[in-house]
């Protein structure tokens, strides 16, 4: 099993898996990665995986077989581990706690060649809706505090697979940087009875220098103080702390500004690695008047060297407004080349 460890100076968590180290397909070349014989996320490979945990497939098939659209299992190599209790301990003055946790992979499409950008729209959505779903059943776990929803998107990004998939992990901890996140909002609104998300908003739709995408129920813009050359940060419009708390009109606009960017990058960037995450309230405080959940989009052009590393400030060469600019002007790309998924019996709400 993995353990945590704290560092004693700044208060950050580590995870120290070394079994992670035996995954398969970890080593890439400069921009290709070094793909298995037989992918284990196609359709038809099912056993390849662990059993499913949740899936969105056709009303005649069966667990763990062929005829899913979204499928959820659990990581082959997991970063943490779901069997156990925390258990907190000392060794002097450090401190320490066994890896416990959750980790899953959502495999997004059954085809190996699908890519986000490529997917219909109501693909993403049942992407969304699988987050959502996951992340409901692990807050009902008491040992867990926080779940991260990110995609590592080619091998600048991480990823050791090319099918698309993206991942979930539950943590008996808040992250650090998502603590910082917590607490600046919070001071933020104990001194001017806001939140900083939703003034942040409106300063964006005031100027109009970073935006990039907008429709009826959410925003799309590169931040002020960007860390990295076209980071993109998506929010809802209204004041909404959890993702858990998305409605079914909003996934499918969420999934319209986040494919609409896809593609946009794809053309304007050609196509990146790129890295989201989406930071929501920990399970303790789903209804923060502070906190507004929202995802990180980055695409991977840049790396961090030795000033990044050793001050913790960012160098970022292009500024926001120059790259919102080149966003917008970039034409979208060509039409969907991946099915439509069937209509699910009983969306979810």
């Amino acid at each position: 099993m993995s353990d945590l460890r704290r560092d004693p100076v700044i208060g950050r968590w580590v995870i120290v898996a070394a079994e992670r180290s035996r995954r398969p397909s970890t080593i890439f070349t400069e921009i290709v990665l070094k793909e298995p014989d037989v992918c284990p996320f196609c359709d038809g490979n099912e056993h390849l995986t662990p059993p499913e945990i949740l899936a969105f497939r056709k009303r005649d098939s069966q667990p763990d077989r062929a005829g899913w659209w979204v499928r959820v299992v659990p990581n082959k190599f997991p970063a943490v581990d779901v069997l156990g209790n925390v258990r907190r301990a000392g060794e002097g003055m450090f401190d320490m706690m066994n890896g416990v946790g959750a980790h899953e992979v959502v495999i997004e499409a059954p085809s190996h060649d699908a890519s986000m950008a490529d997917m219909p729209s109501r693909q993403i959505e049942e992407v969304f809706w699988a987050y959502r779903e996951r992340m409901i059943d692990l807050q009902r776990d008491l040992r867990f505090r926080y779940v991260l929803v990110f995609k590592n998107q080619g091998p600048q990004a991480g990823a050791t697979l090319a099918h698309a998939h993206s991942q979930i992990i539950a943590l008996p901890i808040v992250p650090k940087r998502v603590q910082e996140e917590l607490n600046g909002a919070e001071e933020y609104f104990r001194y001017k009875e806001r939140c900083v998300f939703c003034d942040v908003i409106h300063q964006e739709q005031r100027d109009r220098l970073r935006v990039v995408g907008e429709n009826d129920l959410f925003i799309a813009f590169h931040p002020f103080a960007s860390r990295f050359p076209f980071e993109t940060w998506i929010l809802p419009r209204n004041h909404e702390s959890s993702f858990t708390d998305i409605q079914i009109g909003e996934v499918r606009s969420l999934a319209a500004i986040l494919k609409d960017l896809l593609m946009r990058f794809r053309t304007a960037l050609s196509d990146p690695d790129f890295n989201y995450v989406i930071h929501t309230t920990p399970f303790s405080d789903r209804t923060s008047p502070h906190f507004h959940w929202h995802i990180e989009l980055i695409p991977r052009l840049t790396h961090s060297a030795g000033f990044e590393w050793g001050t913790g400030f960012y160098i970022n060469p292009v500024a926001p407004e120059e790259a919102a600019q080149r966003i917008l002007n970039a034409r979208e790309a060509p039409a969907d080349n991946v099915e439509e998924p069937p209509q699910r019996e009983s969306s979810v709400g």
